[in-house]
């Protein structure tokens, strides 16, 4: 059986890095990747079959990069991960161009974080 390839989104390095070793560890290939850009680029080459990105970064949000990674990989799962109110309007927008994203809280507990992507 093929393990799911994971990229994990997040600027603040510790976050990305410490999801990625965990979901390495419940059997997943999961890499860090640490900006919007970053992701989008990542994923042309990486092709991972899920992106669990933040939402709030600094060169472009995690909405705007999964609509772009969405636009060259169309069967990815996305998962995004927030905990700033912003990410309200920001998600309204997308889902009014078309993009629903399912948001998670931060912090976000490991354990509940697998179950929700082996469910």
């Amino acid at each position: 059986m093929r393990k799911s390839k994971v990229m994990v989104v997040d600027d603040e390095h510790t976050i990305a890095d410490t999801l990625a070793i965990i979901l390495n560890d419940a059997g997943f290939v999961a890499s860090a990747v640490y900006s919007g850009m970053e992701a989008f680029e990542m994923a042309k080459v990486r092709k991972p079959d899920l992106v669990i990105s933040d939402v709030m970064m600094p060169d472009i949000n995690g909405i705007d990069a999964m609509i772009m990674i969405r636009g060259i990989l169309p069967s990815c799962k996305i998962l995004l991960f927030s905990g700033q109110a912003g990410t309200v309007d920001l998600l309204k927008d997308a889902r009014e161009r078309g993009y629903n994203f399912e948001i998670l809280a931060k912090p976000v507990h490991p354990k509940d974080l697998i179950a929700r992507l082996v469910a």
